[in-house]
Parts: C-alpha cells; sequence; structure tokens
C-alpha cells in the first residue's frame, strides 16, 4: 500500500512539473496588432507615393485644378471630421471628394477628435487613461459614418490626428496607446485601415515603443510631423526603417508657409507620402451596344448580379485581371463588388489599366 503512495506521490510530482515545463514551451499570446481588417464586398486599398499638402479648409476645385500640374503635389488631406476640429469647410462634400480625386488628387482624411489630456495646447475635448479605450471607439465609430457620407469607401485610411503632447506623464502616455488601439480595431471592424498622425517626439515615440505589444492594436500607418525640410520615410530618429515599412509612412516635413501655385495662393504645409489614402469610386459610362452584365467575379463563368443599359453610369471601384474579353484582361470593380469587362467601359484602354483607376488590393 505504501508502495502504491509512493507512485501515486511521484506521478503528481511529475505531473506538476511537466505543466510547469509546457507552460514555458507554450506558444506566445497572439500579438494585439494582428488585428484583422474586415473588407466589405466593394472595397479596395488605394496607395499613393507622391508628394502631398494639408492645409485648414478643403481647397476649392478650382485651387485645386490650378495647382495640379504646376505645383510638386498631387495630394491633400481632408479634415473630414472630429470634435476638436478647428476650421469650417464649406468645401467639403461628396461631389468635391468625388471631383477632386477624379481630376487626380489623392486625398489623406484626417480625423482631429479628442486629444491626451496632456497635449500641449488648447484643445478643449481630451481623454484620460480611464476612458481613452471609449473615446477612441466613439472618435472611430463618427469617422466611419463622415467618411461614408463623403464617398469615402471602406479600404480607406482614415488618419486620427493626434496633437503633441508630454510624454514625462506616463499615465498620459498609456492614455494615447489605448486611443490608438481602440480606434484601430474600431476602424478595422468597420473595412478601414487606422491611420495616426503624430508628432515625432510624442506620439511616434510611443507607438514605435509599443509595436510589437500584446496590448494594443498597431494601427496601419504613420504620419510623422518633423519640421526639418528633408521628406525621406526612412532614417527617421524615433521610429526604425523596419517599423510601418510597406507604403505605411507619410511625413510633414515643412509646417506653415504660403505657396502661390497657378496663381492661386494657399497657406500649407508639406508632405511626403508613400502610404494608404481615401478609397473613391470613378464613373464612368457603359460602352456596349446592349446591356452589360456585371458579375460576381472577373470571369463569364460566374454569376449575373445585375445588368446595365448602354450608357449607363458606372461607380468604378478599382481594377483587377480576370478572363480575356475582346483586346482586355482588365476588369473593373464596382460598389458592391460587382465585375464589368474593361472592354465595355468608357475608361478601357483595350488593353492594359487605366491609369487613373487603382488596382484592386
Amino acid at each position: 500500500m505504501a508502495a502504491k503512495h509512493e507512485i501515486t506521490r511521484r506521478l503528481a510530482v511529475f505531473g506538476s512539473s511537466l505543466a510547469i515545463l509546457l507552460a514555458g514551451l507554450a506558444l506566445p499570446a497572439a500579438a494585439e496588432p494582428e488585428t484583422p481588417v474586415v473588407y466589405p464586398a466593394g472595397s479596395t486599398v488605394a496607395r499613393a507615393d507622391r508628394l502631398g499638402f494639408d492645409t485648414c479648409t478643403a481647397p476649392s476645385l478650382a485651387a485645386l485644378r490650378a495647382w495640379l500640374g504646376t505645383s510638386p503635389y498631387s495630394a491633400v488631406n481632408i479634415y473630414f471630421g472630429g470634435n476638436n476640429r478647428g476650421c469650417t469647410q464649406p468645401n467639403l462634400t461628396k461631389g468635391w471628394v468625388r471631383d477632386a480625386n477624379a481630376a487626380g488628387w489623392n486625398l489623406l482624411p484626417t480625423y482631429v477628435g479628442h486629444q491626451p489630456y496632456c497635449m500641449f495646447g488648447t484643445k478643449p475635448n481630451r481623454y484620460t487613461a480611464s476612458n481613452a479605450t471609449s473615446r477612441g471607439t466613439s472618435d472611430a465609430t463618427d469617422a466611419v459614418v463622415q467618411a461614408k457620407a463623403l464617398g469615402l469607401l471602406p479600404g480607406s485610411a482614415l488618419y486620427a490626428d493626434v496633437e503633441h503632447y508630454d510624454r514625462t506623464d506616463p499615465t498620459c502616455r498609456t492614455a494615447v496607446r489605448r486611443y490608438v488601439s481602440a480606434w484601430t480595431k474600431k476602424l478595422h471592424a468597420a473595412g478601414y485601415l487606422a491611420g495616426v498622425y503624430v508628432h515625432q517626439d510624442s506620439g511616434l515615440r510611443d507607438l514605435s515603443d509599443s509595436y510589437d505589444s500584446t496590448t494594443y492594436a498597431r494601427p496601419d500607418a504613420v504620419w510623422m510631423a518633423r519640421w526639418d525640410g528633408d521628406p525621406s520615410l526612412t532614417s527617421w530618429p524615433t521610429a526604425p526603417n523596419s517599423q510601418w515599412s510597406v507604403f505605411q509612412r507619410a511625413k510633414q516635413y515643412r509646417g506653415d508657409h504660403d505657396e502661390t501655385w497657378g496663381g492661386v495662393t494657399i497657406n500649407i504645409d508639406s508632405d511626403a507620402i508613400k502610404a494608404p489614402v481615401a478609397a473613391v469610386a470613378r464613373t464612368y459610362t457603359v460602352t456596349s451596344s446592349t446591356s452589360l452584365k456585371a458579375r460576381t467575379g472577373p470571369s463569364t463563368s460566374t454569376s449575373v448580379v445585375r445588368t446595365y443599359a448602354p450608357g449607363a453610369s458606372l461607380p468604378v471601384v478599382c481594377q483587377g485581371t480576370g478572363q480575356k474579353i475582346g483586346t482586355t484582361t482588365v476588369w473593373n470593380k464596382l460598389r458592391g463588388g460587382r465585375w464589368v469587362s474593361d472592354y465595355y467601359v468608357s475608361n478601357r484602354s483595350n488593353t492594359t489599366w487605366s491609369a487613373p483607376v487603382p488596382r484592386c488590393r
């Protein structure tokens, strides 16, 4: 009987030791930065690699026409919402977004919501460590509503403006990380990418430090303010090149100043952009003499879900490749996820991509 108890005791010890060993070998918890984006049908990611500018009030379409081609810029930010947004936006409508994008401007949507309580400046609406998550979630929820009202499609990157703040307050640094994490997760759930505008010496440092955190969701892109006149998107002093390294960076490299192009003067900040921007549908028309079939995929073997009459308008989101029709393998993806061959659309180039339309990503 004693021998039996000894065997039982040794098995128990062995079991405890094995449990400890397995715990030490267990796989790490899934990192919070891997929060997935849920892309709905009819969405795409648009990317820009160019110079841009940001200005408080969206310029008129006439001003943008004057600047395009005469200035070095072909991207512009839009302050599209937020309870700390400072400027009125008389020009910013769904039609303005459509026409500015159709003219060749990439748009960088910026949301000026709640700010950290230790922010330098006078923005009135702020968050603390205790309510940062709820504020980030509510701001992201509102940002999606405002974005959709302007025709900014799922897949667009929406950038939360996080102004410069006091990093000597560790609780405030926690608040910022909680806000950005909640902003990121809520946008991902709605099918949008999460960007953040930050100062190089506050927000960028803290988000870089938590880049591989298992506690905070990582934003998809960073737009860093450092007014040193250098548009380089690498060799930043407060974030290594390995972070946000694939079309995930923008830099505001020059602050407030006036520039005049095409006879029009605008007060701007200058930006270098290699990052996701707004995805906006472009309108083209059906060129076929009979009704054009829209399908569930880029092939005639997929189901027909709708037909468009000759001359009908088509809201083209992006282009992809598929079955060859006529002289082209290019297909247009429409809002709602439908596909039509580019051979029967007014933007067609007959053999390859249409330059203004983004590739489906």
